[in-house]
């Protein structure tokens, strides 16, 4: 019935444990057994809310990037309760608009708060394709297309970190994983036995990396056993009290997440090749200049690397998640490192090439054609497209950095490296304040009261933090390629407008 509402040719109430009251199976997807919700009829209302609110609305530059409400004010303005019974259509598409309200909009073109942004089309279909079909990328059997379209992906992404002789690898969930797979293949690479016998099999181990990387690192050192404090940061802790640790890798990262810098890949490998090191290379933000003949010499010497991470939701826009972990290694580690040979799943006496099930190498065992995502953008737009993409968001960085530098009251942190842009915001106030201690400390308030007024205000979205010792400073991340100058410009007048007066 539509909206919820008997109609005159409703059959009678269903009663799921009485087979005598429950309608048939039915082929047709206009009607599910023992339900009264015209399915056809709700997914093709869901999609007119979708295009409008989402894909028109939320990608408009005249629209709010959100319409901010604290958690109290939220709970009272969702209904969040779970009831026994369902309830009527009219509601539900009532609560697919209230969550695409008050949902913050990172397609917007004025949304530069984290490392991915703005609406991508083809991989957004893609989504809807794998989540309609709802497949599970662990045999060939259940996802014939999209197993091979991952080995296509991951092929080409091989090509472009440069390992010609090919490799291995699996898309996973998020790049917080792939961290987590390179720490546990380099110490399965140094000590295969831990897999069977656990800690025991190895002396203390000690991971290096910089002091920009990621914070999975840590993450991945406290849940595979090895110890945060076995993380040493470069320059690393002397005074770390340690009996005889054995170094097996080094984390090199291409594109951090704050300031965006790159550690010289190069100068790592010849340390890592000399002393038979693992090297991973965290590359989920960064990778995307492999894209571009102009800034892929930010990654010179990857094609060294032991292992690359690699988030094509990120610079390159796909729809979240897709992320990529790649290994150089031929010799199946991957799948010797994880495989647990599940006999209801992993035949061996399948009718096809079971070297296409890719399950066995994977923590996961349900896991998403995320790579469909990647491929089917890429086959809509081709590689020069991507990598206009790139110069394009770079480009635009560039600009900003050059406008920060010119105006009165803002004051560049580095000259940019990618596309991360940072920069302080110096109200008239503070301007005639000698850079002392009480400037920085009266600074640092200053960010975060502008953070909250565009947020109310639903104007734009920047990120702000500190850093070591530097005082909160604006961190803009540029990627799509709806942002204009005009955007860049609004963006430091916004700012201005908004802390002006404290």
């Amino acid at each position: 019935s539509n909206n919820g509402n008997p109609s005159e040719s409703q059959s009678p109430a269903a009663d799921p444990e009485d087979p005598q009251k429950c309608p048939p199976v039915v082929t047709d997807i206009g009607a599910l057994n023992c339900s009264s919700l015209n399915v056809e009829s709700f997914i093709e209302q869901s999609i007119a809310i979708i295009m409008e609110d989402v894909v028109k609305k939320a990608t408009d530059v005249t629209e709010k990037v959100c319409e901010w409400r604290s958690p109290e004010q939220l709970k009272e303005l969702l209904d969040l309760e779970l009831t026994d019974g369902g309830e009527s259509e009219s509601k539900i598409l009532q609560h697919c608009r209230d969550a695409i309200r008050y949902s913050i909009k990172t397609t917007h073109p004025r949304f530069f708060n984290q490392l991915y942004a703005g609406m991508e089309p083809y991989s957004m279909v893609a989504s809807f394709i794998t989540e309609a079909l709802k497949p599970s990328l662990y045999t060939y059997e259940v996802a014939p297309v999209f197993t091979l379209i991952e080995d296509a992906v991951l092929r080409k992404m091989m090509e472009m970190i440069g390992w010609e002789e090919g490799g291995d690898g699996i898309f996973n969930a998020g790049g917080s994983m792939s961290n987590m797979y390179a720490v546990n293949l380099a110490r399965y690479h140094h000590y295969p036995h831990i897999k069977e016998l656990g800690l025991s099999a190895a002396p203390r181990l000690v991971i290096f990396t910089s002091r920009e990387c990621h914070y999975s690192i840590s993450k991945a050192a406290a849940l595979l056993g090895v110890g945060t404090k076995n993380v040493y940061v470069v320059p690393s802790d002397n005074s770390t009290n340690s009996l005889y640790p054995v170094p097996f890798m080094v984390n090199a990262t291409a594109g951090t997440t704050v300031l965006g810098a790159f550690d010289p890949i190069e100068e790592i490998a010849d340390i890592c090749e000399k002393y038979n090191l693992w090297l991973h290379v965290d590359a989920c933000w960064g990778g995307a200049a492999l894209m571009s003949q102009k800034h892929k010499h930010l990654l010179k010497g990857i094609h060294r690397a032991n292992s690359v991470a690699w988030n094509p939701h990120k610079m390159l826009m796909a729809c979240l998640q897709c992320s990529a972990f790649l290994v150089r290694d031929k010799t199946h580690l991957l799948q010797r490192c994880h495989s647990a040979q599940a006999s209801y799943l992993f035949q061996q006496d399948k009718f096809y090439d079971v070297s296409y099930d890719t399950g066995d190498k994977s923590v996961q065992c349900s896991r998403k054609p995320d790579a469909f995502k990647f491929w089917l953008m890429w086959k809509a737009l081709g590689t020069r497209e991507l990598e206009q993409r790139v110069d394009r968001a770079l480009a635009m960085a560039r600009y900003l950095a050059q406008e920060v530098e010119k105006r009165e009251g803002f004051r560049l942190l580095m000259d940019p490296e990618y596309a991360n842009v940072c920069f302080w915001y110096i109200p008239p106030s503070l301007r005639n304040l000698s850079d002392g201690p009480e400037f920085w400390k009266k600074l640092h308030t200053v960010a975060p009261v502008i953070k909250e007024r565009m947020m109310k205000k639903g104007s734009m979205m920047v990120g702000y933090q500190p850093h070591g010792d530097k005082a909160n400073f604006f961190r803009m991340i540029i990627i799509s390629p709806q942002v204009s100058k005009q955007d860049m410009d609004f963006v430091l007048d916004e700012i201005h407008n908004l802390g002006k007066d404290l």
